[in-house]
């Protein structure tokens, strides 16, 4: 059970509360009787926990934000480093299948209300961050558009992952991770292959490089 300190601030209650939430919110759903179980059971007085988590979106956010925190934990960066790129992502990923693995069914719930129309910005922010947290825990630092196509791709292989765990029933979710190992290989291919695309293009004519030349000849 998350401790919860008595100076703690609304974001960090929010954060402790959640996965309480969570394996509350399997019979009770994401709503208020989950968040006062779970306040309960923290012993955070109720109007707090409405101040810290007044939604379901809020709630759920906050529980992925502490499956974040979880996933990091058990994979430090100093574990981390002594992987392969893609040896990296698929530990991260896994790590957080076996933080959720217990509530599920709130996982599932959790996706149906993202998936309502009023919901659909959050979800696919919350889908943004979860990629972008699990290639910033790889050691990704990149700032140019690989930043972008990396976590556009990861977030599309991270949502079908969960869709393929949430009725995964083989033994150690064995066809979640064949699924996983399959999409991950999809993105060191399209890396390879980027990168070669990308190698060749240095070595094209430029045009504007040899008018450059015939402007400034070299001396």
């Amino acid at each position: 059970m998350p401790i919860i300190p008595e100076d703690a601030t609304l974001d960090e209650i929010a954060i402790g509360l959640a996965p309480l939430i969570a394996a509350n919110a399997a019979f009770d759903g994401w709503g208020a009787a989950a968040r006062d179980a779970a306040a309960d059971g923290a012993g955070v007085d109720r109007d707090v926990a409405l101040l810290a988590l007044p939604g379901q979106t809020e709630m759920i956010a906050a529980w992925f934000r502490s499956i974040d925190a979880d996933m990091a934990e058990r994979l430090p960066p100093a574990t981390i480093a002594t992987m392969k790129i893609r040896a990296r992502i698929t530990a991260l990923v896994e790590a957080r299948l076996e933080i959720v693995a217990p509530n599920r069914e709130a996982l599932r719930r959790a996706f149906a209300i993202l998936a309502m129309p009023q919901n659909l910005a959050t979800g696919a922010k919350l889908g943004w961050s979860a990629a972008d947290t699990i290639w910033r825990a790889a050691g990704d630092t990149a700032t140019d558009y690989n930043h972008y196509t990396k976590r556009t791709i990861l977030a599309a292989i991270y949502a079908a992952t969960m869709s393929v765990f949430l009725d995964d029933e083989s033994e150690g979710w064995a066809d979640t991770r064949a699924f996983l190992a399959r999409r991950i290989e999809g993105i060191m291919r399209f890396e390879k292959t980027k990168a070669g695309v990308l190698a060749r293009a240095a070595y094209r004519p430029s045009l504007s490089r040899f008018i450059g030349r015939l402007r400034y000849p070299a001396v």
